[in-house]
């Protein structure tokens, strides 16, 4: 959340919309997820703020939980919880030459390294520092995106045990990611699995001791088991949504969604039959009716592709996206309801209520819940709700 430029400022814009986060939620959500993965170590992933949910008090709730392990993407994230005082092991991996590798390994933050230029650079950093690197291997067992080729593993391999008998890093894990781990019984996974398990076998037959290898994401953790080695990397379920909707709710896997997002109406007026509503008047109201103004748009993460399907629970109806939405504000087409200003409006939540779900913001969009809940922008206030007493302390 922004810091606020005046007293009230921030309980001015909870009352214009809120995003409530449950900390109980991702607690209970972290204990089910480790129950499904007994055997090994859980991290919990909070890049891109935590999807959404806010990096550090899902972090800390998390660890509360069991998790033993953070994740971030870019090491800026990373260092920003070092900063924010979390301590134990935290592991990023996107990174780009030039990076704040020196910061990393002062901050004894756990290193990815996947090709040789980012070997060299993590290696002159220890250098610098008289510290060694804490480097996690990754390996493109499939996926095409991050981490070395087979072809190059027996050099990056190479040159990484040289560094570590020079003492100038650790190999601290071996690590891949799924490319279709949420559609079970996928021939890649099958195929991804063997080749990590060669990978990781040629590695260590070279004299690399990794503490962890891991490869599970979310729907891994949750649909297939042989995958989970020593460590699962938890990210979209951390925070209760379903990485495979097409395979179970959040309630199937155990899960329970930890953000609601709420707005208070703005306006709420009487307009004949005819009327056109919004920006190019593609919705225009059948009959007369009554108008809801919901004061968020795509400037807050709405997706503009919600015009017109998205659905809003309002007055205990659901009601749908009237029109296009705008940059701070959408409408909705209350029948005839008279709510009056300042009524809730729910965009999405665990369904408690009978609001919709992040899900069914999803499918009416056309895209998946992890984006609806991570593109919440910061105009929206997080407020935390079931903070356990020991976070509260160490925030």
């Amino acid at each position: 959340m922004t810091e606020t430029a005046f007293p009230g400022a921030a309980e001015a814009a909870s009352s214009r919309a809120r995003a409530e986060i449950d900390l109980a939620a991702v607690r209970a959500n972290v204990r089910s997820l480790r129950a499904h993965a007994p055997g090994a170590a859980l991290m919990a992933v909070v890049k891109a703020d935590g999807y959404g949910h806010g990096a550090v008090p899902c972090a800390r709730a998390a660890l509360a939980a069991g998790a033993t392990w953070l994740g971030t993407a870019t090491p800026q994230e990373a260092l920003a919880l070092r900063a924010a005082g979390l301590t134990g092991r935290i592991m990023c991996w996107l990174w780009t030459p030039g990076g704040p590798w020196r910061q990393a390994i002062e901050a004894d933050l756990d290193v990815a390294v996947g090709g040789m230029w980012a070997l060299r650079e993590a290696v002159a950093a220890a250098r610098e520092t008289g510290t060694p690197a804490r480097v996690q291997l990754k390996a493109d067992t499939g996926l095409g995106r991050g981490g070395c080729q087979p072809a190059d593993w027996p050099e990056l391999v190479r040159e990484a045990r040289r560094a570590e008998d020079e003492g100038l890093l650790r190999i601290t894990g071996l690590w891949s990611h799924f490319a279709c781990a949420d559609e079970p019984n996928h021939p890649s996974i099958a195929a991804q699995l063997t080749r990590f398990r060669e990978m990781v076998a040629y590695a260590e037959e070279r004299g690399a001791r990794p503490e962890v290898r891991h490869i599970a994401n979310s729907p891994a953790v949750l649909t297939v088991p042989d995958s989970h080695f020593d460590l699962v990397r938890t990210g979209v379920s951390l925070y209760g949504i379903s990485p495979s909707p097409e395979l179970g709710t959040p309630a199937d896997f155990g899960l329970r969604p930890a953000m609601t997002l709420s707005a208070s109406l703005a306006l709420v007026k009487h307009v004949p039959g005819g009327h056109g509503v919004s920006y190019g008047h593609h919705y225009v109201t059948p009959g007369e009716t009554t108008l809801g103004l919901v004061p968020l748009g795509y400037a807050d993460g709405i997706p503009r592709h919600a015009s017109g399907t998205a659905p809003v629970l309002v007055d205990g109806k659901w009601r749908t996206i009237a029109g296009r939405v705008a940059m701070d504000q959408f409408v909705v087409d209350l029948g005839g309801g008279e709510p009056p200003a300042g009524a809730r409006a729910l965009l999405f939540g665990p369904g408690d209520d009978g609001e919709p779900t992040a899900e069914d913001w999803a499918q009416a969009a056309g895209t998946i819940a992890y984006e609806i809940v991570t593109r919440i922008g910061t105009r929206v206030p997080r407020v935390y709700v079931n903070q356990d007493v020991n976070e509260r302390l160490q925030g």
